[in-house]
């Protein structure tokens, strides 16, 4: 029996407290907030349930903790319709947890408590190797322990899956081998992070995605925010991707919907440059509620603003 092709996401399960403030404070200010929510999030959880929502079939390996918020948190995935029988409850570890602060521009800034997240290792790869048998991407990000993402790497290597890395947050030292994914998706402040390079312009944006690629990476889409993205192959081929025209009122979930978005696509056999078209359309639309998971769009509300914008 075929089976259809489906995404594994590895990563992290946050819950969120998210408050608006006019602006971010300085060292020893108090300012004052709004809006505040508690909602479910988390780099690997939100792109999670951003591919179920934009049509995947999406299953979710991680760690939360055996605590209210663990359990709240693989429920509401679970009713995204993500499969989280691999989503582990882990006992005296508290679930992650994250403080963004989004600003009246709609810029965000997180601090983030790991809690189980790092608590993923690699014998839970390993030991979920059958997981990757039938799947045909594997999402990464870095907010679990990097030793558990090598693992993820090397079984996605052995089993032919393809794997998109979304490389946040930065850590100091980033293992070179980590360069050896079918594409790496940093946004421009990871970029200028792991090059030493200010994405000022488009041509030092391709210099610098040259630079994923002679690393390793098979291509490179660099998320450039309100300037679209660049998508740039092995080859030295690239293409500017134009952004999607949106009232941006929170950014804290548009990584994660853009990069789910280039998994989803390729599921449905688009070309890099249609994928992220798709994922551009994805992000914009994670720009325009507050919140993480609460503000990730569907294949639907994704199809109407490029329908829409190409008028």
């Amino acid at each position: 029996m075929m089976i259809e092709p489906s995404i594994l996401v590895i990563g992290s399960a946050n819950m969120d407290m998210v408050v608006r403030a006019a602006g971010f404070p300085l060292p020893g200010q108090t300012v004052f907030g709004s809006d505040f929510q508690a909602s479910p999030g988390g780099k690997g959880a939100n792109q999670a349930v951003a591919v179920a929502r934009l049509g995947g079939m999406c299953r979710f390996l991680g760690r939360v903790g055996d605590d209210s918020f663990g359990r709240s948190l693989k429920q509401s995935i679970a009713a995204e319709g993500v499969n989280v029988d691999n989503l582990m409850l882990t006992e005296n570890i508290p679930t992650g947890t994250a403080i963004v602060v989004v600003d009246s521009s709609g810029e965000n800034s997180i601090i983030v408590s790991s809690g189980a997240n790092f608590a993923l290792t690699p014998d839970d790869i390993y030991g979920n190797e059958s997981l990757f048998e039938h799947s045909a991407v594997v999402l990464i990000q870095l907010e679990i322990p990097l030793p558990t993402v090598r693992a993820a790497i090397d079984l996605s290597h052995r089993h032919g899956v393809r794997i998109i890395l979304d490389p946040t947050p930065v850590p100091k030292c980033f293992p070179p081998e980590m360069y050896r994914v079918d594409i790496i998706s940093p946004n421009a402040v990871e970029a200028e992070a792991l090059t030493g390079k200010k994405l000022v312009e488009e041509r030092i944006a391709k210099q610098v995605a040259m630079q994923f690629i002679e690393k390793g990476a098979k291509s490179a889409v660099v998320k450039l925010g309100a300037r679209g993205s660049l998508v740039v192959m092995s080859d030295g081929h690239f293409y500017h991707v134009p952004p999607f025209k949106v009232d941006v009122l929170d950014s804290t979930g548009a990584g994660d919907a853009f990069t789910a978005g280039l998994g989803v696509a390729y599921t449905k056999g688009m070309s890099l440059r249609e994928a992220a078209v798709f994922a551009n359309a994805a992000g914009a639309l994670a720009c325009t509620k507050l919140g993480a998971q609460a503000a990730l769009p569907t294949a639907l509300d994704v199809q109407m603003l490029m329908r829409d914008q190409k008028k």
